[in-house]
């Protein structure tokens, strides 16, 4: 009953911070300055008053508001105005997959990496192999995605040749992106799980294991694992929300058609229904990813649920 009440209080202000975030989009896009029906070419007047009346934007804002969250409520994200012929549906429907793509090797590589550094840097705490890799997880964190994808584009791609420095063909055309993506979470997942896996190995249940005389291994993954992976789970949320959403730097540099490009390209032509669409879809991600980790917290650590 208790954990009912628990999963439900969070699925309730996820829908709740949902709303919030559709309500500020869609005001927040209408009261920039600019808007999608602007050109290089002077479009006269009486056409522009025209398609305002086509698409309800003679109404007031309210009106509009009200609109748009009727269209929402049946799926319906409406049409994207710098994309001629194409809905908000469409586009997102091709580019989601190839950020969802992009964002799962990413958070594989991420977990390969960034769990075993840092087991095995809280293993060998204050030592020269703690401190080591503790300043390569420094530096990949200091390093941003935007140095590092030019860099990876330039060596393996223009110099070696081993793969496609840009666009979505093949599979050697998003390896490079999720490398980076991959590169630049593990940098905080090691430093994560190894601060929480020494704040478990200094527990009064880990040192009565080693006066019992359990091997190190399994005092390590058997006993202190379980408790020290719990932020980690913690920061997947948003991570994995980050991640299939798309890096806007990663996609940019590699020309990759997902959400972050797309919602790049929205906001320079002020292409509100395609803004509030990806903007939305995002939220979701983020949020759903939340909720779920919220769960998964919960079974690892039942106080969770008493603490909240």
């Amino acid at each position: 009953m208790e954990t009912a009440r628990y999963l439900l209080s969070r699925f309730a202000q996820s829908l709740f911070a949902l709303f919030c975030i559709i309500t500020l989009t869609f005001f927040l896009a209408r009261l920039a300055p600019g808007g999608p029906f602007l050109d290089e070419k002077k479009i006269p007047e009486h056409l522009v008053e025209q398609m305002k009346r086509n698409y309800g934007f003679d109404k007031p804002l309210p009106v509009q508001y009200a609109m748009y969250l009727g269209r929402l409520v049946k799926g319906d994200l409406g049409p994207s105005f710098g994309n001629k012929g194409f809905s908000v549906n469409e586009i997102i429907a091709d580019s989601f997959p190839v950020s969802a793509a992009l964002g799962f090797c990413g958070l594989v590589l991420a977990l390969a990496l960034g769990i075993p550094v840092g087991v095995f840097a809280a293993a060998k705490r204050n030592t020269i192999v703690d401190y080591a890799l503790m300043s390569l997880v420094t530096l990949g964190i200091c390093v941003p995605t935007f140095v590092v994808a030019p860099l990876l584009g330039e060596i393996f791609a223009l110099k070696l040749g081993w793969f496609d420095v840009a666009l979505w063909e093949n599979s050697s055309s998003w390896i490079l992106g999720s490398v980076t993506l991959g590169l630049y979470y593990s940098t905080y997942i090691a430093r994560l799980t190894r601060g929480s896996m020494i704040e478990v190995l200094t527990q009064d249940f880990i040192r009565t294991a080693k006066a019992k005389g359990v091997p190190p291994l399994a005092i390590l993954f058997k006993h202190a694992f379980r408790g020290g992976i719990t932020p980690v789970v913690a920061f997947l949320g948003p991570a994995i929300a980050g991640l299939i959403g798309g890096s806007f730097v990663v996609e940019t540099v590699f020309g990759l058609p997902g959400l972050g490009q797309h919602l790049i390209k929205a906001a320079s032509n002020r292409d509100y229904w395609l803004i509030n669409g990806t903007v939305s879809v995002i939220a979701v991600l983020i949020l759903t990813m939340n909720f779920l980790v919220d769960v998964l917290q919960a079974w690892l650590d039942p106080r969770t649920r008493a603490n909240r």
